[in-house]
């Protein structure tokens, strides 16, 4: 690799005091900590439910989050010197530890983030992902997520408050709880997970830890659970002072956005120098795509909006329609 060579790791913004408030931004960005692999910070403002999104750029070397296996498994397979998983992956506990990182404390988090909360205006979801974008935008956009949640835990218009009780409390919390109990027990006084040194999992489990502790109100179920653990928030809060508050990465917004949120991204830019100093090449045909794609990302939204409007618009006048159909007709006795 060229010594002028800059690499950048490509993340959602930052918000509740950590440099991404995306868990999967945050993993990828403390696997390369815990790397100590040498890497700026690039916040990509628009397009934010993209599947791409972390991806990291090393010279002409790209890799993205919806390629085989995620991001952090792209950077053990093709870059040297980062494969911190090597030699433990292998212990009988690895598969059921990230099993229960990647589904129970995932699902959980993903819940309380998206259906937890009271509006869209309060939702922690709201602001990592779809804040910086047009308001009906953002709201839409939010609203067809948060469905997506609720349809995965079975949950309906006509059984919500049947299913209330028995999502969250009987699966969804008491999974977490049985998470957080079994990783708090292979922890113990150790610094790390496994053979006390770092590796994927933690960088999984401490993305989820942070996020839990810094974006979810006091109020949050979830958030009392993880705080029932001293050594696993001892071991959030190590993390925190260590890979975050005490060594900051160098960072810069990436400008391809359209003019609605040029605002926006004047506001959070923080060092226009690191923009101008990084050194041209060729893009390759991926990195092209997605410009042009993150291009129409608004109109096509917008028109989304539009005809999501126009639906309800419609149904509400026919529901009307049907309302006083009923009213006019009676039956003899």
């Amino acid at each position: 690799m060229a010594e002028n060579e800059i690499n950048t790791l490509v993340v959602r913004k930052p918000c509740f005091g950590l440099p991404t408030g995306c868990t999967q931004c945050l993993s990828a960005y403390l696997y390369l900590k815990f790397a100590q692999f040498s890497f700026q910070l690039d916040f990509h403002l628009n397009y934010p439910d993209s599947d791409q999104i972390p991806y990291f750029e090393l010279g002409d070397y790209v890799a993205y989050n919806n390629e085989k296996g995620g991001l952090i498994e792209c950077l053990k397979r093709d870059v040297g010197g980062v494969d911190l998983d090597s030699g433990i992956s292998s212990l009988p506990d690895w598969i059921q530890t990230k099993a229960m990182l990647t589904t129970w404390l995932a699902d959980a988090l993903d819940y309380e983030l998206w259906v937890g909360s009271e509006g869209y205006s309060s939702s922690p979801a709201y602001t990592i992902y779809y804040s910086d974008l047009p308001w009906p935008l953002g709201k839409v956009l939010f609203w067809r997520k948060a469905c997506w949640i609720k349809q995965k835990h079975g949950i309906t218009n006509e059984n919500a408050e049947l299913k209330k009780e028995e999502v969250l409390v009987i699966q969804i919390y008491r999974r977490a709880n049985s998470a957080y109990g079994a990783l708090s027990t292979w922890l113990g006084e150790q610094s790390y997970l496994f053979e006390n040194r770092p590796s994927s999992l933690d960088a999984i489990f401490l993305a989820h830890g942070l996020v839990t502790l810094q974006a979810l109100p006091e109020s949050s179920v979830l958030r009392s659970k993880l705080l029932e653990h001293a050594n696993l928030v001892r071991f959030v809060q190590q993390c925190k002072t260590e890979l975050i508050d005490a060594s900051p990465t160098p960072t810069y917004v990436r400008q391809f956005h359209t003019a609605g949120s040029s605002s926006t991204s004047r506001s959070r830019s923080t060092s226009s120098s690191k923009t101008k100093s990084k050194p041209k090449r060729e893009k390759t045909e991926e990195e092209k795509t997605f410009k042009r794609r993150s291009k129409y990302f608004v109109a096509a939204q917008l028109v989304a909006v539009v005809v999501f409007l126009t639906i309800m618009t419609s149904f509400d006048d026919a529901a009307v329609d049907l309302d006083d159909a009923d009213g006019s007709y009676g039956y003899d006795e």
